[in-house]
């Protein structure tokens, strides 16, 4: 296998491949190619090979399905297509229907001109950046990827049970001696994957459904208006419906958003704190580490620190967070924007998960989810995008990083903190500004802008 080099990755990032449908990287062609390299860098032997394909509600959809499945029946792999399935769900049934890997089409929150490409192997673990190089490298030599003979092409099938495998292995993770015994529910979808497996899971559960949004997807409406991306719209729709709870999700249901009943958004430092801290009085913790990035709130820091814990931090990812989980053998892990990782049932972010543990741990203390919110106070938090074209070499001029020096310092003389990241889906930068003195973050803030701008 070749060795690619890390400055050669144009096509992957953060989280997969992600692009606009029909531009490049996201275009038929290229999506066949990554097919015939992921199927190239997978294969073992001469035994049969599959892969489980999965995809979300977007349009274009219809156009990178087959290209990928004619990508992999030319490698010789069987492909197993489940239609619309959140991310966790195909990382579930890559690992019980013994695949060589699981392909996820989404975008994930972004709008439905967008889509993507997510890889997990056979463990249903996503890939490390050293096995989407390889790939990557293969997608530029042609002469590796070595096509099945006629005789020995694959074949591909549709499941229709996909859904009902998911819903179970989601309801088998809620606490036995428990149910939702009539908890009155808002649920937002999204118009995405969650919608056909989401309502029946809360229902079946014993939840009261009070008042349902964004589970009528037509291919171009997903995230729009709805979803962790417009928490005002769950705010108001859990409010005016009096429900006990409402409950958000994105496009491939991996990243939850949780309000009160008076409307109150939970901060996502503060599900991964109260669901950390039910883990430890029920004795289910391992080890005493929580895993979350470098955006985590130093608030969050300094609860766990009172319970004995400790935060470790990764780079911004939920795939990160996994790989410091599996690393440390703990079993509770997050990001702030929502994505919550329980490694004893789920190998990814999984929102559907995180749901039941938030909804258990109400039922349990009979308290509503505005109590989240109690356990410490958020550090003040300032962030701000700034699109650039060429927005990771702008990072990498001598200038911009004494620039971004010198701005860190000066924060941190105040026990704050400034983070500079390019986004790893799209052309921009990231600037997030932490600490005590808000007007010193927004000084900092413009300060940071400007110079990204001047370069």
């Amino acid at each position: 296998m070749t060795q690619a080099d890390a400055k050669s990755r144009r096509y992957f990032g953060t989280d997969g491949m992600r692009g606009t449908a029909n531009s490049s990287p996201i275009t038929p062609g290229l999506v066949l190619c990554l097919a015939e390299s992921a199927a190239t860098f997978f294969r073992k032997g001469k035994r049969r090979h599959r892969v489980v394909i999965g995809k979300d509600t977007r349009l274009s959809g219809y156009m990178l399905e087959p290209a990928l499945t004619a990508g992999f029946v030319s490698m010789g792999f069987d492909v197993t297509l489940v239609g619309p399935m959140p991310t966790p769900a195909v990382a579930m049934l890559t690992r019980s229907m013994r695949a060589d890997l699981g392909v996820v089409i989404s975008a994930s929150h972004n709008p439905y001109c967008d889509n993507g490409i997510k890889l997990f192997g056979a463990d249903g673990f996503k890939l490390d950046d050293h096995s989407e190089q390889e790939i990557e490298s293969l997608m530029h030599q042609e002469s590796l990827r070595k096509r099945a003979k006629p005789e020995r092409l694959g074949r591909a099938k549709r499941i229709e049970d996909a859904p009902g495998r998911y819903i179970e292995f989601v309801k088998n993770s809620f606490p036995r001696a428990l149910n939702l015994g009539g908890l009155k529910i808002a649920l937002d979808c999204a118009n995405g994957a969650a919608y056909r497996v989401m309502p029946p899971i809360l229902w079946e559960l014993g939840a009261n459904i009070v008042r349902q949004i964004g589970t009528s997807p037509d291919g171009t409406n997903i995230n729009k208006d709805r979803g962790v991306t417009s928490p005002s719209r769950i705010a108001e729709v859990t409010k005016s419906s009096n429900a006990d709870i409402g409950i958000a999700v994105d496009g491939d249901a991996d990243r939850l958003l949780v309000v009160s009943s008076q409307g109150m958004i939970i901060d996502g430092n503060h599900l991964l704190a109260a669901i950390t801290e039910q883990l430890q009085v029920s004795n289910e913790m391992r080890g005493d580490k929580v895993v979350s990035t470098i955006l985590a709130n130093l608030g969050l820091e300094r609860y766990l620190n009172g319970k004995n814990l400790q935060l470790l931090r990764t780079n911004v990812g939920d795939r990160y967070v996994v790989e410091r989980m599996r690393r440390e053998n703990c079993n509770i892990g997050g990001e702030p924007s929502g994505h919550i990782v329980l490694g004893d049932y789920s190998t990814t972010g999984d929102a559907l998960l995180a749901a039941l543990q938030v909804c258990a741990i109400v039922v349990r203390s009979g308290k509503s989810v505005d109590t989240f919110a109690k356990l410490f106070d958020l550090v003040p938090q300032r962030t701000l995008d700034v699109r650039l074209q060429n927005h990771k070499k702008v990072l990498e001029q001598d200038s911009i990083k004494r620039t971004i020096e010198q701005l860190q310092q000066r924060l941190s003389l105040q026990q704050g903190r400034l983070l500079v990241r390019p986004s790893g889906t799209e052309s921009v930068v990231r600037i997030m500004a932490e600490g005590e003195n808000e007007s010193l973050l927004i000084e900092t803030l413009e300060a940071t802008r400007c110079a990204l701008m001047a370069a």
